[in-house]
């Protein structure tokens, strides 16, 4: 009665040990400000990122490059692993406190025994012996003040966080893919038309060697001509290394080595464009963001390691039994017990050096910590989509104009083209209209690739994208 008296008592305390944690209240907010403006594509802020919002672009290539991606990632191989150490972790704590220790031992020794050693005087000395040993022991600390019960909670935060880890990694890896293929259609656009103005500027270079023979002109303006094609050329080597690094980086994310990267995956034209975009609202953004909701979990297992920590400073109580048999005789160890014991053991921690008080005010510090990272997560995501949200406000714009100014280089080249062929215009002076257009249209590709990129990077910022896969049951 006395022990079940100390131990409803202590359970009672265990419950009062450290902080209870409890999930922190979502952003009050509840709109973007200034930042959804819907001057670009329609926002909808019910309306949530879809898991699989990649396949919102309507390319069938990039819905199979992120699949891959996810399916042979060694990034998320990572993750996975670190979650399996995680729940193996607490599986092997969650052994340890919640049963009784169990241990069997079995010894042999040799001895001889000298009487007068004992202080037994006239007593012939016994002739050398053998004694064997058998025994079974049990031991159980009892958790008074809820020292197991937090360390089990905070290894079951670490669980979380993993899981949610691992979630946040499937959806980076996702994004990553689909933006390395805008930019690498976007690379493949600029590159043609780089090559086209160096065509167009070779082709005036070989008129004003001509006219330069013919006395037409100096070789000053042939020299320009020159000039102006190796700029051209110049500008070639750069976005083809841009286009083979962008294309390693894809081989890496789809778990290739480098030398088997993809071609382009999408034709950047053919990338559909969104009609509708997630804008959300904070507090549900709070909600769904892997990095937040993984701050959080790290923030609850601070606050149950000031629990523990607490704990540390309460006694313990340990109960330990066993039973065994000692023998002269091998065959007669295991026949019948004849030693045994019982007993308890109440430890109450009395001085050592400040040591444990110092360990509960570090385990508060970094609870303070976790819970001020927690809230630098919030408002860092939460602008994050704000500044995606504002992104693409810009976008459209940009390549509003981007269209337009290509569309008047467009039509200025076909004019100029209809008047060299009525003998009003020379090819020289039309191949520079050409050379507009292609840069026009470089321009053009690269807003485009920016509204796309920036579509996608909202809908990842939002927290959408790929859950959890299966990893295994979770500890109870």
């Amino acid at each position: 009665n006395g022990i079940a008296a100390v131990a409803l008592a202590g359970w009672v305390a265990g419950c009062a040990t450290g902080p209870d944690f409890r999930p922190p209240a979502a952003p009050e907010s509840e709109s973007w400000g200034e930042a959804a403006s819907g001057a670009a594509q329609r926002s909808d802020a019910d309306r949530a990122a879809p898991a699989d919002w990649w396949t919102l672009f309507g390319s069938a290539e990039l819905d199979a490059a992120v699949a891959e991606a996810l399916e042979k990632s060694p990034t998320l191989d990572q993750a996975l692993a670190r979650l399996r150490q995680a729940q193996e972790e607490y599986n092997a704590q969650a052994g340890a406190v919640r049963h009784p220790a169990v241990d069997a031992g079995f010894g042999a020794q040799r001895q001889k025994v000298n009487p007068e050693a004992m202080g037994v005087q006239n007593m012939p000395a016994p002739d050398p012996f053998s004694l064997y040993q058998a025994s079974l022991s049990v031991s159980y600390a009892f958790d008074l003040f809820g020292k197991d019960r937090r360390t089990l909670e905070a290894l079951k935060a670490q669980i979380d966080r993993r899981e949610i880890e691992l979630e946040g990694a499937r959806r980076t890896l996702a994004a990553n893919v689909v933006l390395a293929a805008i930019r690498l259609a976007e690379t493949e656009k600029r590159i043609e038309a780089a090559a086209g103005i160096v065509a167009a500027r070779a082709e005036q270079s070989e008129i004003a060697r001509q006219r330069q023979d013919a006395g037409g002109i100096s070789a000053r303006e042939t020299e320009s001509a020159g000039w102006a094609l190796e700029q051209a050329r110049a500008a070639l080597p750069a976005l083809e290394n841009q286009r083979a690094r962008l294309r390693r980086q894809l081989a890496v994310y789809l778990g290739r080595e480098p030398a088997a990267a993809p071609a382009e995956i999408a034709d950047l034209d053919k990338l559909q464009l969104p009609a509708e975009v997630p804008a959300g609202v904070p507090s549900e953004v709070a909600r769904r963001r892997p990095d937040i909701r993984a701050a959080e979990a790290v923030w609850h297992r601070a606050c149950a390691n000031v629990g523990a920590a607490t704990a540390d400073l309460y006694p313990r109580l340990t109960i330990v039994a066993s039973l065994g048999s000692q023998e002269t005789d091998l065959g007669d160890v295991l026949s019948r017990a004849n030693v045994w014991s019982i007993g308890g053991d109440l430890m109450q921690p009395i001085f050592r050096g400040g040591a444990l008080r110092a360990r509960k005010r570090a385990a508060e510090a970094a609870y303070d910590e976790a819970a001020a990272a927690y809230r630098d997560t919030v408002l860092r995501g939460l602008q994050e989509v704000a500044d995606a949200l504002q992104a693409l406000e810009t976008d459209a714009r940009t390549l509003q104009a981007r269209a337009a100014a290509a569309d008047h280089a467009r039509a200025a080249r076909e004019i100029a083209d209809e008047q060299v062929t009525a003998g009003g215009l020379s090819r020289a002076a039309a191949l520079e209209e050409r050379v507009r257009e292609w840069q026009a249209a470089s321009e053009r590709a690269q807003a485009q690739a920016a509204r796309l990129a920036d579509t996608a990077a909202l809908h990842h910022a939002l927290g959408g994208g790929e859950g959890r896969r299966e990893s295994g049951a979770a500890p109870e």
